[in-house]
Formats: C-alpha cells, structure tokens, sequence
C-alpha cells in the first residue's frame, strides 16, 4: 500500500457507456468466470494502455489479455 500511495494511485468513473464492453469481456471469459470487478481492471488496461496490476486473482489475470492480445504484469507477483 504503501507503494500504491507514493506512486499516486486513482479513482475512475465508469459510465453506462462502458456497459457493452464490460459485456462483452464477462462473455468471452465465461468460462473463468469473469466478475464485474475484474472486466472493469481489463477494461481499465485497455482505455489506459496500462496492463499493470495489483490483484490477488492470480489465476485469472494470467489468463486474461487486454485489448484482446496483451497480458497483464501483477505488481504482487512481480520479484523483488
């Protein structure tokens, strides 16, 4: 946490707009299944062009890809 804080860190509105990607992802990673919370950090990535993470979910985002092609790098995993 404390790294978080001294990198900054921040708080995104998503709007109805958003909904059909969101979708969209939670379909094509049915079979995981894909949550809410989780299309909405791949739908992040993919509006930010930013696939670093901080998740807990490590099965799960070493299977997603953002943008369809680009995997995520999770910052709790990552060695020290």
């Amino acid at each position: 946490m404390e790294t978080l804080a001294s990198q900054g860190i921040g708080v995104i509105a998503m709007g109805a707009d958003h909904l059909p990607r969101l979708t969209e992802l939670m379909r094509q990673y049915a079979d995981l299944p894909m949550d809410l919370a989780d299309a909405s950090l791949v739908l992040l990535a993919e509006e930010f062009g930013e696939g670093r993470i901080v998740s807990t979910d490590e099965r799960d985002f070493h299977a997603y890809r953002w943008k369809s092609q680009h995997p995520f790098s999770n910052l709790l995993l990552a060695q020290s």
